[in-house]
């Protein structure tokens, strides 16, 4: 099983030759997938009426859906910065995550929403419109607020984990190559 990557019109997917996209992962139209970057199982980045950025380093895990609306329609990109990390089953739609943020598992951004440089969203929080998470704040609940302000190293966690899914991401690619 391969992943499906696909144009939409005149929208190709450009993929950096160091990432990774695992079988039954869905990329197609307006995707930019920079080096070392990687996604997950059973993802969908869904490019067709606006721009998807994973920047270098970034990861995309398992199950997660990440789509936009046309410009003409009042859309906005969906842009991930580097080194950020992105949990199993979020949502992102017109969203910005900025180098080094966090977004955990289930949770969910919707248009013009932002995770700043080194914030954490928390697993399964419901990050409303135009809603930002500060650099230094982990936001979490339905919908999202301010829960706590992060504790010292905390802002440098998605980079970390980042970096274990480069490294993830390279062990995956041999493994299948090898069948």
């Amino acid at each position: 099983m391969k992943p499906l990557i696909f144009a939409i019109g005149d929208k190709t997917p450009k993929i950096h030759e160091t990432a990774f996209i695992a079988p039954g992962a869905v990329v197609c139209g307006d995707v930019e997938i920079h080096e070392n970057a990687s996604v997950w199982y059973g993802c969908v980045l869904r490019g067709d009426t606006n721009k998807i950025v994973v920047g270098k380093g970034s990861n995309v895990q398992d199950g997660t859906i990440i789509h936009v609306d046309a410009p003409e329609w009042g859309g906005l990109p969906t842009l991930i910065g580097e080194n950020v990390l992105v949990g199993h089953k979020c949502m992102l739609h017109g969203a910005k995550v900025e180098d080094g943020g966090f977004v955990g598992m289930c949770a969910t951004m919707l248009d013009g929403s932002i995770v700043e440089t080194g914030a954490m969203l928390a697993a399964g929080a419901f990050l409303s419109p135009k809603k930002i998470v500060p650099a230094g704040e982990m936001w979490a609940g339905m919908p999202a607020k301010k829960f706590r302000d992060l504790r010292e190293g905390e802002d440098k966690m998605a980079t970390i984990g980042a970096g274990h899914y480069v490294e993830e991401a390279r062990i995956h690619a041999k493994a299948l190559s090898e069948d």
